[in-house]
Formats: C-alpha cells, sequence, structure tokens
C-alpha cells in the first residue's frame, strides 16, 4: 500500500501523454529553486577562512534579516539572530564534527527575530575541506520548523527513543562547557531542544546555602512560588530529600507525587505532570544544590533513561560550580574596577561627552582600562582614553594611580604635551615594570578647536554630521612610562571640529578578534558607528556592548569616549 493511499489521499490515474497539454509538463518535475523555495528552505555560503557567510533571499526570510541591512559577516548574522547560548549550542556542534572529520553536521536551533519572537529552526551543512583536510568552506541549507517541532511526537520505539535521549544530553553538555555564569547554565536547560523533547515541562533548580534551599528557577521566567523560594533542608520537599540522601528521586505518577509531596502538590497539579525525576547537584564531593525535572506523558524511567539523565545532571552540576565561582570572581573584579573609574561625566557648554565601560569576560582578571573627562580652566575640557599593561590587580592598581595623577595636572591648566610628561614621569617614578598606552584631547568648545597628543594608543574616530565615520591620524609617542620626558617627544595634532561632529577614543578591546588584523576591527567600529543609536550616551553603550556570537572568546575590556560638539 502506498504512503498516500495509506492515510485516505485517492491515487490519481497516470497522466496519458496524448490528452495532457505540453504547458502541465514544462515545470514538471520542478527545479530545486522551486522545490527549495516552496518548502522555505534557504541556502548558505560560509566562507571559513574569511569570516564571510552569503544568504539566499529564502534563507534571509528563515533568519528575518532585511537584504541589504546587515553585514555578510558570521558575527554580523549570528549576533543578531542567535541567543548566546544557542550559539555557543551550535558552535559545539560544529566544532565536534570539524575535529570528528565528519562530513557535515545538522542541529536545531533556536533565532531570535526582529519582533522578538524565538523560532526553531534547522540548520544542516557540509563541511568542505582542502588536500591538506583542512576546512575551509561550509555550504548548507536552513528551515523554518517551529511548526514542525510544533507537533507532538510520533510513535518512537525504545531504541529511538534512547538515541533521542543520548543526543540530547551530548548536545547539552557540548552547550553547557561554553556556560560561564549561572545564567548561562540556566539558559542552556530552558533553551536546550532535548529537553523539551523529552516531555519536560518545568524545570526546577535550586542552590544550597547554609541549611536551606534558595530556587533559582522554576518552569519560565517569573514563575517562582514566592513561599517555596527559600526552604529548609529538613523540609519534606524532593530539592530537599535529594540533598539530603545524596540520591536521585524518581517519581513516576500524579498519585505518587501528591501522597510524597502533599505541601508542594497543590504548586504542581496545575502542571500536566505525569512523572519527575529529581537528583542532588555534586560538585568536589559535596552537595551544591538540585535539579527537578518534571515531565508529561512519561510514566516509567528505564534503566537507559535514568543513566542519561543522571550523566546530564553531573555535567549540570560541574557547570553550575564553575558558573558560580566564575560570577563570584567576575562580581569582585567588576566591582573593584567601575569603583576606580569615574561615576559622572561633566556637562560641558558647547559639547556633549558620553563614556562607557565594558569589562573583561575572564572571570577575576581585572583589566587597565580607563577613561576620564575633566573641566579644565577657561571652559575648555579634556578627554582620556588609557590602557596599562596587563590583567591583573597589579595592573588595575598603576591605572587607579595614573588616571588620579593624570586627571591633577589636567585640572592645573597645563598643556597636554605637558601632562603627557608628567604622567610619563610619575609612572617611570612608580618602580613598576608596567607601561600604559594613552590618547589625550583637550578641547575648546566654543571654537571647536582639539589638541590631541597620542602615547601609544590608537588613533581616534571621527565622525561628520551626515557623513562615514573614518580614522583621524595622530601625530604618535612612546607610551607613558618608556618615552624621553620632554615635551617635545609628544607631538601635538590639531583638529577643528564642526557643530554635529563626534571625536570617538576607545581601547583596543573594543576592536581586537581573534584571528583577524586590529585594522580591520577598526573598520569594522568605525562601519557601525552610523548604524548606532543616534543619543551619545546610547551609541556609546552600543558600541561598547559585548560583541554578539563572540562569547567562547573571552573578549577583553574595553572602554570608550565619545565627544560630540
Amino acid at each position: 500500500m502506498s504512503v498516500l493511499a495509506a492515510v485516505g489521499v485517492p491515487m490519481a490515474a497516470p497522466p496519458d501523454p496524448g490528452t495532457t497539454s505540453a504547458a502541465s509538463l514544462a515545470d514538471w518535475p520542478a527545479g530545486a529553486d522551486v522545490t527549495l523555495t516552496l518548502n522555505r528552505i534557504g541556502r548558505f555560503d560560509w566562507d571559513l577562512d574569511h569570516g564571510l557567510m552569503h544568504l539566499d533571499r529564502m534563507a534571509e526570510e528563515v533568519f528575518d534579516l532585511e537584504p541589504g541591512r546587515y553585514a555578510p559577516t558570521v558575527e554580523d548574522i549570528g549576533g543578531s539572530r542567535l541567543p548566546p547560548t544557542e550559539g555557543a549550542r551550535l558552535d559545539a556542534v560544529i566544532s565536534h564534527a570539524i575535529k570528528d572529520h565528519r562530513p557535515g553536521y545538522g542541529s536545531y536551533i533556536k533565532i531570535r527575530r526582529r519582533d522578538g519572537e524565538l523560532r526553531w529552526t534547522h540548520i544542516q551543512g557540509h563541511i568542505l575541506r582542502d588536500a591538506a583536510d583542512r576546512p575551509y568552506r561550509i555550504i548548507g541549507v536552513v528551515r523554518d520548523v517551529s511548526q514542525e517541532l510544533a507537533q507532538p511526537p510520533g510513535p518512537l520505539t525504545l531504541e529511538s527513543h534512547h538515541d533521542q535521549q543520548s543526543q540530547m544530553v551530548e548536545e547539552t553538555t557540548a552547550a553547557l562547557a561554553y556556560a560561564r555564569t549561572v545564567q548561562d547554565v540556566l539558559d542552556v536547560l530552558h533553551g536546550s531542544r532535548g529537553l523539551g523533547r523529552l516531555g519536560v515541562v518545568s524545570l526546577i533548580l535550586g542552590f544550597v546555602e547554609g541549611s536551606h534551599i534558595r530556587q533559582v528557577a522554576e518552569g519560565h521566567e517569573g514563575s517562582i512560588v514566592p513561599e517555596l523560594e527559600l526552604t529548609r533542608i529538613s523540609d519534606n520537599y524532593p530539592l530537599s530529600e535529594v540533598v539530603r540522601t545524596l540520591s536521585p528521586r524518581w517519581i513516576r505518577s500524579r498519585r505518587e507525587f501528591a501522597e510524597s509531596y502533599p505541601s508542594l502538590w497543590p504548586h504542581i497539579a496545575g502542571l500536566d505532570v505525569t512523572s519527575a525525576a529529581y537528583l542532588p547537584l555534586i560538585a568536589q564531593g559535596r552537595p551544591i544544590g538540585a535539579i527537578g525535572l518534571l515531565f508529561k506523558g512519561r510514566r516509567v524511567f528505564h534503566p537507559a533513561d535514568r543513566t542519561l539523565i543522571t550523566a546530564l545532571t553531573s555535567a549540570v552540576a560541574q557547570s553550575v560550580q564553575r558558573a558560580k565561582l566564575y560570577d563570584q570572581g567576575r562580581e569582585l573584579a567588576e566591582s573593584l574596577q567601575r569603583a576606580m573609574l569615574p561615576h559622572s561625566v561633566p556637562e560641558i557648554a558647547g559639547m556633549r561627552a558620553a563614556v562607557s565601560y565594558r569589562s573583561s569576560e575572564e572571570g577575576r582578571d581585572i583589566g587597565g582600562d580607563w577613561y576620564d573627562v575633566i573641566r579644565l580652566p577657561g571652559g575648555r575640557v579634556a578627554a582620556v582614553i588609557g590602557d596599562v599593561q596587563g590583567h591583573d590587580t597589579h595592573a588595575a592598581a598603576v591605572m587607579g594611580q595614573l588616571r588620579i595623577v593624570l586627571r591633577a595636572y589636567a585640572a592645573e591648566g597645563l598643556p597636554a604635551s605637558i601632562v603627557m610628561v608628567r604622567a610619563s614621569a610619575f609612572l617611570r617614578d612608580l618602580d613598576t615594570d608596567r607601561f600604559a598606552t594613552c590618547l589625550y584631547a583637550e578641547a575648546d568648545p566654543a571654537s571647536g578647536r582639539v589638541g590631541l597628543v597620542r602615547a601609544g594608543h590608537l588613533d581616534p574616530l571621527l565622525w561628520p554630521p551626515g557623513g562615514e565615520c573614518h580614522s583621524y591620524p595622530v601625530l604618535g609617542a612612546l607610551p607613558l612610562g618608556l618615552g624621553p620626558l620632554s615635551a617635545a617627544a609628544y607631538p601635538m595634532t590639531s583638529l577643528e571640529m564642526v557643530p554635529g561632529e563626534t571625536l570617538l577614543m576607545f581601547t583596543d578591546g573594543l576592536v581586537e578578534r581573534r584571528g583577524t588584523d586590529l585594522e580591520e576591527g577598526v573598520r569594522a567600529l568605525a562601519a557601525a558607528v552610523p548604524r548606532g543609536p543616534e543619543d551619545l550616551d546610547e551609541l556609546a553603550a552600543w558600541l561598547c556592548r559585548p560583541t554578539p556570537g563572540r562569547e567562547g572568546e573571552g573578549q577583553d575590556d574595553a572602554a570608550m569616549v565619545l565627544l560630540r560638539r
């Protein structure tokens, strides 16, 4: 019996060549382009060597991209449409395929459309390699599968069911390896396709705090029951029980749930739950929390199911432990760094100033980047951007001292070259092995004249009103702490700013890209400026935001100062 007949579709008689018109056969069989378009399948071609990606029109529709309104780069396409955890999971899938020398890969991921809606998409790619077996190109297809995944899964054999579970654990574990923060871990668990396809209708996660358990996730955002947010380990709740016993708890029916945990059941009864699995999160031999998975449609946990779920929980525990330590170190480092930077920017008649700072993604690493905007005598203003060598507490300490000293010299009204000479002498007298790059701008808002002195730092960008943003060359000198102590060693470059013109000063953390030239990063920043918000403060924050799609690269700290006449 044919498939069509089995589902009740009547079979048509074969066409009679003598009675069928030429027009009805002209487009049969359909060409590849027609077939792909009608089935909403788009094509992509990814140049790995140059980071470029071409999308056809249907692929642009799947990703909800406006033609001509995005850069043909992986960073721009992926950064605008892939949530960080989905991007990390896809990156893990591709990396595994390349390392295992597989010919291709396939993965279900969520993309974020322009209206904020998340939609499931399937990506399939074929990896091309050169004679040295080096991957240089990926050609593939993308399709919108949101409707497909919205349908209830068909009947599965026990073997295929376990294969699906194994794939879920493998993909989720790979994504957890990229999770830096606790929120990243939660995003992976909520966003992973596997949990939903396994019938998980709600996820509960709690951390041990002394003699209590604090729930940090339940179901979807904002669904934590207030009276259950902080409970005692001695209470009769499944999270508490698995922490006390260090053993999993498998609940196989609604009745078992209600009888075992009567105080919890009223909060669960509203969910279409048929079973649940609660497991302790154990790291370094001690319980750090517990996780609960509530299932719909499942009533039996086979030994293979339990093994896979336990393996997933072990990966979650290690990721949570690592993420908590990362969060603590990051919070300490960021607090210390921000405490050393100015808390406000002075208002300047005739000129606007905006600043922004992005901390490093390396956890406890403390950067030496700093900025400052200083009132000068006569209504003038000075803007400073700098970077002390190194990423540690020593670099931060040197940065704090250097910023204060430079501010004091500038406030005296000394010429820009003399300010830099004295700052360099101070850094040399600190008896430290660190040097610092610095760009100093002294501006007169009334005339628009700006004097620039550059000590080993990057040239600024200049953005004229209605024009293209471009690099503005400034005479250079050696970094502070290295150059000779004379005003002649720090020459000044003059600039006349017209009304509406913007000067952008930044540190290298904003333009460095792993595997690419620094100048390429500067050009990318200049190209991004006209696409940003019009408001100066919003533009500074937008340009200094973490770069989407680069969450696994450990982005450096970065600082920026904008001056607009």
